[in-house]
C-alpha cells in the first residue's frame, strides 16, 4: 500500500531549497507531488535491483513482466519461480542470483529491518551492502524510497547527474568537486533536491 502523505520534512525542505537555489526554486514551482513509498522493503529492494545499470524505461519493462509472472512480490514467490521464467522476464543471470540471495535473506532474518531503522544513513548503507547484489546505489535508493531519509545524495546516479548538467548548464560528467558542491549546497535536504532533479528530466515520478 502506497503512503499518500508527504514526508514530515517535505514542506520545510522545499522552502529551504527554494531560498538557497534559484534554479531548484523554479523546478519546485513547476512540479507537484512528493516522494511516495509503498512501505514494502522487499518490494523496494527488488525494484532497485531491477533498475541497476539500465534505463528507467528498460527497468519498467522488465518489472511489468516480473509482476505479471510473480503476482504478489514477496520472498517466497520469488524463490518458487524458476530461473528460466525470470530470464524470460529480462533478468540477467547475475540479477536472478541477486533476487534469490535477497529473498533468502528476508526469509532467514539475515536482514533485520528494525535494526536498520536505528542506523545512521552511512551505517544503514554499510549494513545493506553486506548482501550480494546490493551496492551503494541500490542501498541509497532504499533509503530514499522506502525509509524516506531526507539527506540522501546518490552521487553515482546517472539520471541525477545528467539532470544537474542540464539544469545548471554543466558539462557531463561532473567532477568529484562539482558533485561535492551540490551535495553540500542541498544538505540537509538532498533527497528532495534529487527527487526534483529526476522530475525535471522525467515528468513521471520515479518509484521504488
Amino acid at each position: 500500500m502506497t503512503i499518500k502523505k508527504p514526508p514530515n520534512y517535505w514542506k520545510d525542505g522545499k522552502n529551504f531549497l527554494s531560498k538557497k537555489d534559484k534554479v531548484l526554486k523554479k523546478i519546485i514551482g513547476k512540479f507537484d507531488g512528493f516522494l511516495k513509498t509503498r512501505k514494502d522493503p522487499f518490494f523496494s529492494l527488488c525494484r532497485s535491483i531491477v533498475g541497476q545499470q539500465i534505463s528507467v524505461k528498460a527497468a519498467d519493462a522488465v518489472w511489468m513482466k516480473f509482476e505479471k509472472k510473480i503476482g504478489i512480490i514477496n520472498p517466497g514467490n520469488v524463490l518458487k519461480v524458476s530461473k528460466q521464467t525470470l530470464r524470460g522476464c529480462g533478468f540477467s543471470r547475475q540479477k536472478i542470483d541477486y533476487l534469490r540471495v535477497l529473498s533468502k535473506a528476508f526469509l532467514d532474518g539475515d536482514l533485520n529491518l528494525k535494526y536498520l531503522n536505528k542506523l545512521s544513513d552511512e551505517e544503514a548503507i554499510k549494513y545493506l551492502i553486506r548482501l550480494k547484489g546490493i551496492g551503494r546505489w541500490t542501498a541509497q535508493m532504499f533509503l530514499i524510497f522506502n525509509l524516506r531519509r531526507k539527506d540522501i545524495f546518490p552521487e553515482k546516479d546517472i539520471g541525477l547527474l545528467k539532470a544537474i548538467c542540464k539544469q545548471y548548464k554543466k558539462k557531463y560528467p561532473l567532477s568529484e568537486t562539482q558533485i561535492g558542491l551540490f551535495k553540500r549546497k542541498w544538505s540537509p535536504y538532498s533527497t528532495i533536491a534529487t527527487w526534483y532533479m529526476w522530475r525535471s528530466i522525467d515528468p513521471v515520478p520515479v518509484e521504488y
